[in-house]
């Protein structure tokens, strides 16, 4: 639903050279080896030791940051259409909700293990009684899981914790089917992850922008403030577009939520007249959506481009809820990577990200 533009035919998106001189990290690698990355930690969680006198639970809660806490906001999503499914709460900071306690299965998540936020609400799960399961590279949370005879699973990344999101979500969907708080989606995880390597083999690097649409989205957002619309299960996918954005592009970006949006910012569509040509929308569409919402998505864009601001609608295959999801986060993955490279910048580095834990780490 995007309006036609002539593809540049020599892109620097299609010339080796530019992935020599900008990712000399090899973040590429990592985004295309996430379907390998999803298999492998689900297998891995398949095959922990599950302590015999835990549960049953009612409910369950994520603790994480950043890159470790997406996978709970997709495990939100996935539970929630889902009958039978317990509820998921995600928390986001150092203090646990009140209305977790005994009856709750805690997964603590953090790449490095030392996130402080996480750290601070595992102890205080670990005060309520709750039972806990930590997932890590190392850090804090495997030193409280073991000392306190927690669920551990330990992984090797050595890498952005963003790119690490196979051991952030497919553990979640394992352990939660395992413990009977979710049905066996190990079917859908195997379909799903097919799906997204035929993602990756249209939008690699070698597929030429003229044929790649990863690179033609990443073409039309240079320059601009990308503003990332999805409904229901797509939710959670929009905010990881909106912090991949932030992240391997170096750039700002907007992530909302339909039907929310369409009961407040059509009225600031047009303001401040400076801003709205630098505004482009990206709408995410799958066949999971409810009935109305797909409706919302046409008369959004309409609205928006009615107001100046630039839209289109991307519509997400797969034939699950859950591919859905997976296959959208390979997209905005590759497309949020070119941006990046369109950028100018090093899409791998995080050295903003750093400077914020330093000097909150030496304020004690």
């Amino acid at each position: 639903m995007h309006r036609l533009q002539r593809v540049v035919t020599d892109s620097i998106l299609d010339s080796p050279a530019t992935y020599a001189r900008l990712d000399p990290e090899g973040l590429f690698g990592r985004i295309a080896a996430l379907p390998d990355q999803i298999d492998a930690a689900w297998r891995v969680a398949q095959e922990i030791a599950l302590p015999g006198m835990w549960g049953p639970f009612d409910s369950m809660a994520v603790l994480g940051m950043g890159g470790s806490a997406i996978g709970g906001a997709l495990l939100r999503a996935i539970a929630s259409g889902m009958p039978m499914a317990a509820p998921v709460e995600i928390v986001r900071g150092y203090a646990l909700p009140s209305h977790v306690g005994i009856d709750t299965l805690v997964f603590a998540s953090s790449n490095s293990g030392d996130t402080e936020e996480t750290v601070a609400a595992l102890t205080a799960a670990k005060h309520v009684g709750c039972h806990c399961v930590v997932i890590a590279t190392g850090g804090r949370l495997l030193e409280i899981a073991r000392k306190e005879s927690m669920l551990a699973l330990q992984y090797d990344w050595d890498a952005e914790p963003r790119s690490a999101l196979g051991w952030s979500f497919a553990p979640l969907l394992a352990l939660a089917g395992r413990f009977g708080l979710l049905p066996d989606l190990g079917h859908e995880i195997a379909a799903a992850t097919v799906e997204m390597r035929a993602v990756v083999a249209a939008l690699g690097r070698d597929v030429p922008e003229a044929s790649n649409p990863a690179k033609q989205l990443a073409r039309r957002l240079a320059g601009k403030l990308p503003v990332i619309v999805a409904s229901d299960a797509l939710a959670p996918v929009a905010y990881r577009w909106r912090t991949q954005i932030n992240e391997n592009a170096k750039s700002w970006a907007i992530a909302e939520e339909l039907p929310e949006m369409n009961h407040n910012a059509p009225l600031g569509y047009g303001a401040p007249a400076a801003v709205v040509p630098t505004l482009h929308a990206v709408l995410l569409r799958h066949a999971s959506m409810h009935p109305r919402n797909q409706r919302r998505v046409d008369l959004t864009v309409e609205q928006m481009r009615d107001a100046g601001v630039g839209a289109e609608v991307l519509e997400i295959a797969g034939s699950s809820v859950l591919a859905q999801m997976l296959c959208a986060i390979q997209f905005g993955d590759f497309a949020s990577y070119y941006l990046g490279l369109l950028n100018g910048v090093h899409p791998s580095p995080m050295d903003a990200l750093a400077w914020i834990k330093q000097r909150m780490a030496a304020s004690g």
